[in-house]
């Protein structure tokens, strides 16, 4: 969807909607302390939306999208959440958690799109979100002042082409860029229009002076492994997920680890499991304490895990169409699928153990997060 009708969306999303859909009860405050959950869903009637979800699996609410969603920014400040258009969408929808308040809906600036990703600074005062300026084809980061209605403030570089997932580091001013390399239009849809020559990278730019600090660049071999999905663990390491462009016969290493100062390390899946994996990582997340990085493989119907640290290979568990991952509140982390199961993901004495808790009947999208 390139034009938002912001009228007609909130006149459709001013009658909050979970009950009939899903057999529950309607839309109700949460209560503060509640461990609660987010994720971009496809309903039965092929409409979208974004599901709070409890600890335990279960729907709570939901709120309407005008077109399918990609991932939802968290401000816990405020308790508002922002989800995002799949790229190359140009609507982002901020809701507050707590409330049925109307909505607020955003349209991307002119000659930008959304690339599904965004994250709030420490003190809950701005919004950062990755865009496509598809003029140049380069990436850059969008700001968004939070107080003033999300008005936005300007932009700048992101440092590549094709950024997609942002997180901040854990001192709160350096923000790490996975940047895939593929430029998309929305005049085209999702076609990728570079895949020829490509170069994916992942970048550390300081927010208060907005400038590069440092740009990883992949060797010339791998220049098809699109750097899409972020996760830092408890040393403050980032680790990335690939997706690879490239010959589908070849078997690339589909994980990384940027340490500041340190470069870049790669990390291939045991001979028996790096096939299963489709060469696509889906996303990433740690766990609470950062010491496990899960990913997903959803074309593989595969989740893997990795210990913060060590880097070694916990193990792999097989999740149909499973592609979201958030940290769990006491160990693990919590995963969902498009076929709307939702189930528990830890590391056991024999691997990675998956639990199964809720299954719901709505379709999930590539991300969770976790409301915390």
């Amino acid at each position: 969807m390139s034009i938002i009708d912001r009228r007609a969306f909130l006149h459709f999303a001013a009658g909050t909607f979970a009950a009939p859909i899903l057999g529950t009860s309607a839309l109700y405050a949460a209560e503060p302390s509640a461990v609660l959950f987010a994720a971009c869903v496809k309903l039965p009637d092929d409409s979208y939306a974004v599901a709070i979800l409890e600890e335990s699996g279960a729907v709570r609410s939901l709120r309407p999208l005008p077109d399918r969603g990609h991932d939802v920014a968290y401000n816990p400040k405020n308790r508002l959440c922002v989800a995002f258009a799949r790229r190359p969408g140009t609507f982002a929808v901020v809701f507050d958690v707590d409330s049925n308040a109307e909505p607020i809906v955003l349209a991307s600036a002119p000659g930008r799109h959304f690339y599904g990703h965004g994250v709030f600074s420490a003190d809950g005062s701005l919004l950062y979100t990755t865009e496509n300026d598809f003029t140049s084809g380069h990436g850059v980061v969008g700001l968004y002042d939070v107080r003033n209605g999300f008005r936005r403030l300007g932009e700048m570089p992101a440092g590549g082409v094709g950024s997609h997932e942002l997180v901040f580091l854990p001192d709160g001013r350096t923000l790490a860029v996975a940047n895939g390399g593929l430029d998309t239009h929305p005049d085209f849809g999702r076609v990728d229009l570079n895949v020829a020559d490509m170069a994916p990278s992942l970048t550390l730019i300081d927010v208060r002076d907005q400038r590069v600090l440092d740009v990883t660049e992949l060797d010339a071999s791998l220049r098809q492994l699109s750097i899409r999905h972020l996760a830092v663990d408890r040393e403050g390491a980032v680790w990335f997920g690939g997706q690879y462009e490239g010959d589908p016969t070849e078997r690339p290493p589909l994980v990384g680890r940027v340490r500041p100062g340190a470069g870049v390390d790669l990390f291939a899946l045991p001979d028996a499991v790096q096939p299963r994996a489709k060469n696509y990582v889906g996303s990433v997340a740690a766990s609470a304490d950062g010491a496990v990085m899960a990913f997903s493989a959803p074309r593989g119907n595969l989740l893997f895990a990795f210990e913060a640290g060590s880097a070694r290979y916990i193990g792999e568990a097989a999740f149909r169409d499973g592609c979201g991952l958030a940290p769990a509140p006491e160990s693990g982390l919590l995963a969902t699928a498009g076929t709307g199961r939702v189930a528990t993901l830890a590391p056991a004495d024999n691997g990675l153990a998956l639990t199964p808790i809720a299954t719901d009947r709505v379709q999930f999208d590539n991300h969770l997060n976790r409301l915390a």
